[in-house]
């Protein structure tokens, strides 16, 4: 049941809140530096400056800065800005407690997002009312209508300001575990504007509910974790709650001394940010630009009214007409009963064929459903034997073996190899099928990407003495905005699929620029290759799932058939279409266009070659979380292979009590294990040990659970059966890495 706000006058109903990202620079003065916005739009500026002024608690500010926002947006009619402007006015009002002000500009975007297509306009409603919904007591309709927002976007940092709000409203609930895991994972956000707000609210969330536990002293380390951060941002509303707290928990715990000089702290704090002049000085600011945005609504509605009254000297012209419609009207009025009862028949039988029509959909996403969970099980059950398979298989191959030997070894992998990308290709067009993938917007570099997807298989092209040359256009932009993970597959799939239908020949990357106005980048792309061609007919149904065309070209060059249908679907997320041109005995070229965002502000800082970093492994003391003993054996030898020594958790149970006794320099977890599950002793292990590299070791699909993983606390994933060569550069990565980055080196 939707929450119903239509209580405000002038005819204004709704609600909202506003989701202002905080920026991570901090303002040093109370104005607001227009001057130095260069890379950014005078819009994105002051909501920039908005965020941070919101933050700081500088409430008159802020409403000033968006005030200007809204004034540019109106002046270039850009309505998705508009919406944003109104969204985040509404949440500066409700830190001002004025909740009709705040619904009054919900109702404002809400008007304006009927008549456009904005899906993070949408989401951040449905925030907005879920927050409200909490405010006034709704918790469980608060969590649903959450949940519709997080469907809507999935921008990362309004993925992590929605886990906030869960959390908050978790603890409301009294559901500890569920809002402890969410704090907990915003703790350690890697989140690009709000970072160290998003800890700072997590901390002092977690703080309450330690507090409410009775773990006090748990809760002192959250509580000054969150005065550290907020001190260090000028977080001033932060660091009054923070105190707040601490002068509590420390008289709690008889640490008198310290409860009192928190309470001293307390009122120095009120005594700067609640002086008389504050108030009137954000009263006065947010009563001047309600009372301009009521004044304009005054006016149009004023313009109304002239209209109506020059229409008025027509009425009595209007009166004789109406009487001859009357007339003309009864004389209609026995034909529209007799087509009223045909229609309310007509009505019945549309009525029957829609029930029976939502049956059969019903029926089909039950379907898919049980397809998609059949799948699922089948892969994680597959991908478990298939990592003692290759893995045994990688280590006998090192041992030496004869040539004899090393040949079956070898088939041994490759039919390994091949089933593993078989599951993953099935998986992957189920996955689109199910409408379960959606392209990502972040920022990349596009020629690193290809060169990647060149070099990764540069083998493949040598077994067949073939070439990859990459053929770039220079004018294209150095940094780009769209999906590269998926882009990446897009060409793995076209690039590997003329490898294989070329032999000692040269397959060609085209990459052009066809135009560019303002950030809206049209790029066109190229694979062509002169191998063994597709003929006319062919060419009808290549596109589709396990066809290649002939058997007997599957039989010679093997394959699912499914790499041109993952292209195909890939491509139309991104709405674009791929095409082909081919002769049979000549070759072919399959050419698309893709629409993409630039950010020409961003300056490249090193090359986008980067060199393959070679670790020194020995000396490594590891802990495998593993509870099948074959997969336990495999990983161990593949550790000592590198001079890397080890310990062995069966359970997510010892592996929490062997890194309490012991020091490890990673922790390999896997994912799936009776009793604790590898999530939840990850969570367990993060309460103590917020330092220590994790990473999840799973038989699952990514894109179901990556980002509960990563929430859990883990700091990378492989997915089993791994390629040792990924395996071995994961765990230097996350070691090595993570002490080059550390703040103490």
């Amino acid at each position: 049941m939707r929450f119903s706000f239509r209580h405000i006058k002038l005819g204004y109903t709704a609600l909202i809140l506003v989701f202002l990202t905080v920026s991570q620079g901090s303002l040093a003065q109370d104005t607001l530096p227009l001057q130095d916005s260069i890379s950014q739009t005078k819009v994105e500026f002051y909501f920039s400056a908005a965020r941070t002024l919101k933050n700081q608690n500088k409430v008159d500010l802020a409403l000033e800065a968006l005030n200007k926002a809204a004034e540019e947006a109106e002046k270039t009619e850009d309505i998705k800005s508009l919406i944003d402007c109104y969204h985040k006015f509404a949440i500066l009002y409700l830190k001002l407690d004025k909740e009709e002000t705040t619904l009054l500009y919900w109702d404002r975007a809400q008007v304006l997002l009927s008549e456009v297509a904005y899906p993070y306009g949408d989401a951040v409603h449905k925030y907005i009312e879920g927050i409200l919904l909490f405010k006034n007591g709704k918790n469980f309709q608060a969590i649903f209508m959450l949940n519709e927002a997080k469907q809507l976007n999935n921008d990362r940092n309004f993925f992590n300001n929605l886990l906030l709000a869960e959390a908050n409203i978790y603890l409301n609930l009294e559901k500890y575990d569920n809002a402890s895991k969410n704090f907990n994972s915003l703790i350690i956000n890697t989140d690009l504007y709000e970072k160290d707000y998003l800890a700072t609210r997590a901390n002092l969330g977690m703080s309450a509910l330690n507090y409410k536990i009775g773990k006090y002293k748990e809760s002192v380390a959250n509580a000054e974790e969150a005065l550290k951060l907020a001190r260090a941002n000028n977080f001033s509303k932060e660091i009054l709650e923070a105190n707040e707290q601490l002068s509590r928990l420390y008289e709690i715990l008889g640490r008198y001394s310290l409860s009192l000089g928190n309470t001293r702290n307390l009122l120095e704090i009120k005594d700067s940010l609640f002086t008389i002049e504050k108030v009137k000085t954000e009263a006065k600011t947010a009563e001047k630009i309600q009372f301009e945005f009521m004044n304009d609504e005054i006016k149009r509605q004023d313009q109304k009214i002239e209209e109506l009254t020059t229409s008025q000297n027509r009425s009595e012209i209007a009166a004789i007409l109406t009487s001859a419609f009357l007339t003309i009207i009864s004389l209609l009025a026995v034909s529209l009963y007799r087509n009223n009862q045909i229609k309310l028949k007509t009505n019945d039988l549309l009525q029957t064929k829609n029930n029976e029509l939502q049956s059969a959909r019903d029926a089909a996403v039950s379907a898919m459903e049980a397809k998609t969970n059949f799948l699922s099980t089948v892969s994680h059950e597959l991908r478990t034997p298939l990592y003692a398979v290759t893995g045994l298989t990688h280590l006998l191959l090192e041992e030496n073996p004869s040539e004899n030997q090393k040949e079956h070894l070898k088939a041994l992998k490759f039919s390994g190899d091949y089933l593993l990308n078989f599951i993953n290709d099935i998986l992957h067009i189920n996955k689109i099928d199910a409408n379960k993938l959606e392209p990502l917007n972040i920022d990349f570099n596009l020629r690193k990407v290809l060169n990647e997807v060149i070099d990764s298989l540069k083998q493949s092209a040598k077994e067949n003495n073939s070439t990859i040359i990459l053929d770039y256009d220079k004018e294209i932009p150095s940094h780009l905005l769209s999906d590269p993970l998926k882009l990446s597959q897009v060409f793995m799939n076209l690039v590997g699929n003329a490898l294989k239908f070329t032999k000692n020949g040269e397959v060609r990357v085209k990459a052009r620029l066809l135009n560019k106005v303002g950030d809206d980048v049209t790029l066109y792309f190229e694979v062509s290759d002169n191998g063994i061609g597709i003929s006319k007919d062919q060419q009808q149904s290549i596109f589709e799932g396990f066809e290649q065309g002939s058997i007997q070209i599957n039989r010679e060059y093997g394959g699912t058939g499914l790499g041109l249908t993952i292209v195909k679907s890939l491509l139309g997320l991104f709405e674009s279409k791929i095409q082909l041109e081919s002769e049979l005995g000549k070759g072919s070229t399959f050419f698309f266009e893709l629409k993409v965002k630039s950010k020409d502000g961003i300056v490249d800082d090193v090359p986008y070659e980067i060199t393959q970093a070679e670790y020194r492994f020995s000396g490594l003391h590891l802990l495998i979380v593993e509870d099948n003993k074959i997969n336990q054996v495999i990983t161990k030898k593949m550790l000592s292979k590198k001079d890397i020594t080890s310990d062995i958790a069966s359970n997510g149970t010892d592996a929490i009590e062997l890194t309490k006794k012991n020091k490890y320099d990673a922790i390999l977890m896997d994912i799936h294990m009776p009793g604790i599950s590898g999530e939840e002793a990850t969570i367990e292990i993060r309460k103590f040990d917020t330092q220590t590299p994790i990473i999840a070791l799973t038989a699952i699909s990514l894109d179901d659970s990556l980002e509960s993983f990563y929430a859990a606390g883990c700091n990378d994933v492989v997915t089993k059966p791994f390629k040792p060569e990924v395996f071995y550069h994961k765990i230097g990565e996350n070691i090595f890495g993570k002490k080059i980055n550390s703040p103490s080196s």
